[in-house]
């Protein structure tokens, strides 16, 4: 098992930051490791998404998504494949005042075989800097 968590201040408000985090379909826009997501479900705070990932090669699994309004998102990983058997995190937002929130992303990932080492930190480490400037950059253009 392996985690990171790293946070990154955003020139814009919580509700717009959310609104970003919450566009799953969007993903494949602007983040390179994301080839697809298709919204399975959404209602009452939940949704369950299908994911793909290109990693070292293409991973797809089901996350369940829990959403508290402009605050937080958390998902844990329902199905996927013997490769990445877990890939569970959150977004926390911290409104910061004048339009700029904090927004905190944590991960937790385990793998279902034996994989380098140089893979799991690419992961978990070298990927998240990069995963929360694309978060930034697309909220802050949509603000």
């Amino acid at each position: 098992m392996a985690g990171a968590k790293e946070s990154i201040e955003i020139n814009a408000s919580p509700e717009v930051v959310f609104g970003v985090i919450i566009a799953y379909e969007k993903y494949p826009e602007f983040l390179d490791d994301v080839s697809a997501v298709k919204v399975l479900s959404r209602g009452d705070g939940t949704a369950r998404i299908e994911q793909t990932l290109s990693l070292v090669k293409e991973v797809t699994m089901t996350l369940k998504l829990t959403e508290v309004e402009n605050t937080s998102v958390r998902w844990v990983t329902e199905g996927g494949s013997k490769f990445l058997k877990k890939n569970d995190g959150s977004w926390e937002l911290e409104d910061l005042g004048n339009g700029r929130t904090r927004a905190t992303y944590g991960l937790d990932v385990e793998v279902g075989m034996w994989v380098p080492k140089t893979i799991i930190n690419k992961m978990t480490g070298s990927t998240l800097p990069k995963t929360l400037e694309a978060f930034k950059k697309r909220a802050e253009a949509a603000s």
